[in-house]
């Protein structure tokens, strides 16, 4: 028999699928807009949606460093959806909790409100935990959009320790072979304190993240190639009918395989087995101290050792030198606040004051 597969319902999404436009539209106009201004956009934003000033600047945070990076998919433009999403589900919205707990570790119920604040919390209880006890694992459900996991990995290793990320959602993404959403976008990280700069390595299982076409959608953009396909399981760049279909899975079988485990580790964290297109993020944090297994400044100076020799190592012929992981966005970051302002799409800071003003 078949099993039942929730299918994709725009009353479940409202707030978080933009109306139809039409997908042939040039790129975006694009508007300076100050670093600070932003900020303050985005936090007046928020507590128009009905957020705590606390609350909506740690949400201004992470949206702010996502921008800064070069990540404008989960930039300002999310805080669209934050808003929309909250104001569909005000009458849901609760307190976060922690519903277990032992010296090691934390499982967090987060009150369906955005993941920003449960990750936040989450990052918080792991770091606290590996300074007590050398290791702090935190699992957290009943909240929606999880952010940049690599935003709550970075906090871990400037703490000087070792962060492992997960963080799954509902249907979106088909298994490779596959045509029919059943894995979330699902992204996974890791990050290593260092000598020098940690090591981060973030990634989404999919070929296109949800964000990334949400926001083609409000800005009529069509997607690339090859990287969704509608619900009838045929190739399409149009975002609107993505969004009713499913993405592709990055990385073929090895990557569909890494987008099961993800998945699997949301179910550790209390998600249910089939949930709504748009359920539930599923987020599992670690935080480990290198002092458990040996002295942590020799590991730290290795890492940063073993770091110069990749960026040494010998490109091919006519490429670029090597980097890691995650050098690329923090320069852009260290970039955009010298200079102290961003490019946002001119319809994202529309649509953000435009809720200003309903507020």
């Amino acid at each position: 028999m078949r099993p039942i597969r929730p299918s994709f319902s725009p009353s479940r999404s409202r707030g978080l699928v933009p109306e139809m436009q039409d997908v042939s539209k040039s790129p975006a106009t694009m508007a300076k807009i100050a670093i600070d201004e932003a900020r303050v956009l985005v936090e007046r934003v928020m507590e128009a949606t009905g957020y705590g000033a606390p609350e909506a600047a740690a949400i201004a945070d992470h949206l702010l460093d996502c921008e800064l990076r070069g990540v404008a998919m989960g930039g300002l433009s999310r805080a669209i959806s934050v808003a929309d999403h909250f104001a569909q589900h005000r009458g849901r919205i609760d307190t976060l909790r922690i519903q277990r707990e032992t010296p090691f570790s934390a499982a967090l119920e987060g009150g369906n409100r955005v993941g920003y604040l449960l990750g936040a919390k989450a990052t918080e209880i792991a770091i606290e935990k590996a300074r007590a006890s050398g290791i702090g694992m935190v699992t957290g459900h009943c909240a929606i959009f999880s952010g940049m996991l690599s935003y709550y990995v970075e906090r871990i290793t400037a703490a000087g320790f070792v962060a492992v990320a997960t963080s799954s959602v509902g249907p979106m993404v088909a298994p490779e072979g596959g045509t029919e959403a059943l894995f979330g976008t699902n992204p996974i990280a890791f990050g290593f304190p260092s000598a020098s700069e940690p090591v981060i390595w973030d990634i989404g299982t999919s070929r296109i993240m949800l964000a990334e076409t949400i926001l083609a959608a409000r800005l009529g953009q069509a997607l690339p190639e090859d990287v969704a396909f509608d619900k009838s399981g045929q190739p399409t760049r149009d975002p609107h009918a993505a969004l009713a279909g499913a993405f592709r899975v990055w990385g073929g079988h090895k990557g569909s395989g890494l987008a099961l485990v993800v998945q699997l580790f949301g179910l550790m964290a209390g998600t249910p087995v089939v949930q709504e297109t748009y359920g539930s993020i599923g987020l599992f944090l670690q935080a480990i101290d290198p002092a458990l297994f040996g002295d942590p400044e020799d590991f730290a100076t290795k890492v940063a050792e073993f770091s110069d020799l990749l960026r040494a190592n010998r490109p091919v012929e006519g490429g670029p030198a090597l980097r890691l992981p995650f050098e690329r966005s923090r320069q852009r970051r260290k970039e955009q606040l010298a200079r102290g302002y961003i490019e946002v799409a001119e319809e994202v800071l529309r649509q953000l004051h435009a809720r200003v003003d309903k507020g």
